[in-house]
């Protein structure tokens, strides 16, 4: 090609003609163009020669891999042929064409296990324990207990209450393991068995079948929906694993125990023995125990009270698993032959048996919890409080009985008045202690507190905080002049009418009216003390008391001794005279102030509060000097005499004290007084909630002054009566 030697070369307008001799059939002509040769680089390429070394680098070490690679897996050559599957096979006959060898059979055998192993340890990398709990496994219920420790009410969407596995006994944990998992303290934390057995129940009928371990259930508890799906198993188990690794068995036992579901409403153990038997968790014996370990299959097929088919079921599981547990040697047979009738539970949950009246003691108390207990209401609202209230079980019950019946007799006596009539009551004692109220006739159809409410004036039922100012403080005959000591011996016009008077004269309201004192009835006493002017209800003395002793002096001794400021009266002449709204619990509080020397304590619901048994920072109020110790001696003095003046017929009880309150427009009545060192005071009004909180007139629904409902109740709640 070319030409041949001696001839000229052509020229770049000639042709060149190839000459080729004929081919065989068996020949093939090859023709090898050279590459055309790369141009120079220009001068001052300085960048591209940098590329070109760069990827001629990597040329040669990517060479160089590829020949490391040959030689590792060249000796693997030969078998990877033997591998490959040829199709037909050949040297076979008939259908044996087209079946796999041996070799082929072990090689995808081991391939697929690689896989499968590979994928799984990357599977359990990749999975995490969640950070977040489902809300229903961490959501518990507040309970609350009377002062002598036994359970009042429970509140929350969720029947739970978590128990530490130390307080769970022995029988009832062995009674759920042999009922779900009795291997739970030697397996991995998944049972490969059972989830194989889920699958294919899942693929062939659309849901999952048990054999779950108990870490498994408890991860899909706290972790995971409830939904059942291959991919749901699937992540279950991993988390599972990893959970197994992290945590010790009884820890995962004990949330297991806490978080699972056991019919009526109850979530973990400790609320299923409560809603089953009436009972702690402790208390449990190992035949009730495995009754409750049967439900964990189901509570909707297995508990006993719903129906004769669920009673025979859960009568079998009972037996089983008792087998099961003398089988696995966690019960003596000699144990299980005294389990031979079937623990029958209660036929409902006595947790859903709340009084109406207990929702306004939970009130009260809840909300002092959070307050004195710093909980935000998401905090308490995830419950898991138990909640130890002051309120006397025996008092509460007094006092509530004692008005349902004057609620029932107002209704059949006075039914037009009885309609819009209102009853609040309250006991405190004189350490701060709320021992007993009335809010309401029902809180699920009148969430309105009575006794916690402050709508209705005090009337004269607030003059003994006129004369523990005026004993306390002395008065003030002349502007800016030195104060004038007051005994309970000091001598006011007790007449009617008597215009009240200031340092300067007469004092004028903003019409231009000069300002009267009245008594009860329009009677006069004449020159009378203060003590007997307390004794009799006398009302001028004090409304002059207050103006001589200073009405911000009558405000602060009032607030020092329990009033809410917010529920003062405006500082007129009227103050004296009772025209702050204070409730019955603040009133009976302001009493217990006098039974305790002087010294005052905020009033408070509860005493302790624990969360799933530990112990929560609860700020309790400290006793404050309120007035002196013999100011507070002289008021209980004349208090005292004021019970007997009006009550002759009880004048025989030691260490009785009390007042009738009366306002000036009859739109409340109250008695209030001391007995047993515990102040109590009762209140009636008239409100129609439907239109305002604007007191009406009582219209004869407080009785007479001879025959007063307010005292009736007071009495009949203080054993009196």
């Amino acid at each position: 090609m070319g030409g041949r030697r001696g001839e000229k070369p052509l020229g770049a307008d000639e042709t060149l003609h190839l000459r080729v001799d004929a081919l065989r059939a068996d020949e093939t002509m090859q023709l090898r163009v050279p590459p055309p040769p790369e141009p120079p680089a220009p001068d001052g390429g300085r960048a591209e020669r940098r590329r070109s070394a760069r990827s001629a680098g990597r040329e040669q070490t990517a060479s160089a891999a590829a020949q490391a690679v040959g030689r590792l897996l060249g000796p693997l050559a030969p078998y990877a042929r033997r591998l490959k599957p040829v199709y037909p096979r050949p040297g076979r006959a008939g259908w044996r064409r087209w079946i796999p060898s041996w070799r082929q059979w072990i090689g995808a055998t081991l391939t697929s296990f690689g896989l499968l192993s590979a994928f799984l340890v990357t599977a359990y990398a990749m999975t995490d324990i969640p950070d977040n709990l489902n809300s229903y496994a961490t959501q518990q219920d507040n309970v609350y207990f009377w002062s002598d420790g036994t359970p009042m009410a429970r509140t929350g969407w969720v029947q739970r209450q978590a128990m530490p596995l130390k307080d769970i006994p022995e029988d009832v944990r062995w009674a759920v393991l042999a009922a779900e998992n009795e291997s739970f303290y030697s397996d991995p934390g998944i049972s490969a068995k059972g989830i194989t057995r889920a699958v294919f129940r899942t693929l062939g009928q659309g849901d999952t079948e048990g054999g779950s371990t108990i870490t498994q259930q408890y991860v899909k508890n706290v972790y995971l929906t409830q939904n059942q799906t291959i991919s749901r198993k699937f992540t279950e188990a991993m988390i599972a694993l990893k959970l197994d690794n992290k945590m010790s068995k009884d820890q995962i036992l004990e949330g297991y125990l806490n978080t699972s579901w056991f019919g009526r409403g109850s979530y973990g153990i400790q609320r299923a023995a409560q809603a089953y038997y009436g009972k702690d968790v402790g208390k449990l014996n190992a035949s009730e125990a495995a009754m409750l370990a049967g439900l964990l299959k189901g509570a909707g097929l297995y508990d006993p009270t719903l129906s004769k088919a669920n009673h025979a079921r859960a009568a079998e599981r009972w037996s089983w698993i008792l087998d099961r547990m003398v089988e696995i040697g966690k019960l003596s047979p000699q144990e299980r032959a005294k389990y031979t009738k079937f623990p029958e539970p209660l036929k409902s949950n006595p947790l859903y048996n709340t009084g109406a009246q207990s929702d306004y003691l939970v009130e009260l108390a809840s909300q002092y919890a959070k307050k004195s207990g710093h909980l935000t209401d998401q905090q308490f609202d995830l419950g898991g409080y138990q909640i130890y209230t002051t309120f006397d079980r025996k008092r509460e019950k007094a006092l509530t009985d004692a008005v349902t019946k004057a609620r029932k007799q107002a209704g059949q006596d006075n039914p037009a008045a009885a309609k819009d009539g209102h009853y609040g009551a309250a006991s405190v004692a004189p350490d701060g202690r709320i021992l007993a109220v009335y809010g309401g006739p029902d809180h699920r159809k009148q969430g309105y507190n009575e006794s916690n409410a402050t709508t209705v004036p005090a009337g004269t039922a607030f003059t003994p905080f006129v004369y523990a100012a005026g004993l306390e403080h002395g008065v003030h005959k002349t502007r800016g002049g030195p104060a004038t000591p007051v005994t309970p011996d000091s001598v006011y016009d007790g007449d009617d009418g008597v215009p009240v008077t200031t340092p300067e004269g007469p004092y004028w309201d903003r019409s231009g009216k000069k300002v009267s004192a009245h008594n009860d009835g329009g009677r006069s006493y004449g020159q009378i003390t203060l003590r007997e002017a307390l004794a009799k209800s006398v009302n001028t003395p004090f409304m002059q008391l207050g103006m001589d002793a200073g009405l911000e002096k009558v405000r602060q001794t009032a607030e020092a001794s329990g009033l809410l400021s917010s529920s003062i009266g405006p500082q007129v002449p009227a103050l004296s005279m009772g025209n702050s709204t204070p409730s019955a619990i603040r009133m009976a509080s302001g009493y217990a102030t006098f039974a305790a020397g002087g010294t005052h304590t905020e009033p408070y619901s509860v005493r302790r509060i624990t969360r799933n048994g530990s112990p929560v920072p609860l700020a309790t109020p400290r006793p404050k000097r309120a007035i002196g110790e013999k100011v507070a001696e002289q008021v209980t003095e004349a208090l005292t005499d004021s019970f007997r003046t009006a009550h002759p017929e009880a004048a025989g009880r030691t260490g009785v004290s009390g007042k009738a309150g009366t306002t000036d427009k009859d739109t409340a009545a109250w008695y209030v007084g001391t007995a047993d060192s515990v102040s109590t005071a009762i209140v009636v009004y008239r409100i129609d909630l439907a239109k305002s909180l604007e007191p009406l007139p009582l219209k004869g629904l407080a009785g007479t002054s001879a025959r007063s409902v307010p005292y009736a109740l007071w009495s009949a709640a203080t054993g009196l009566g």
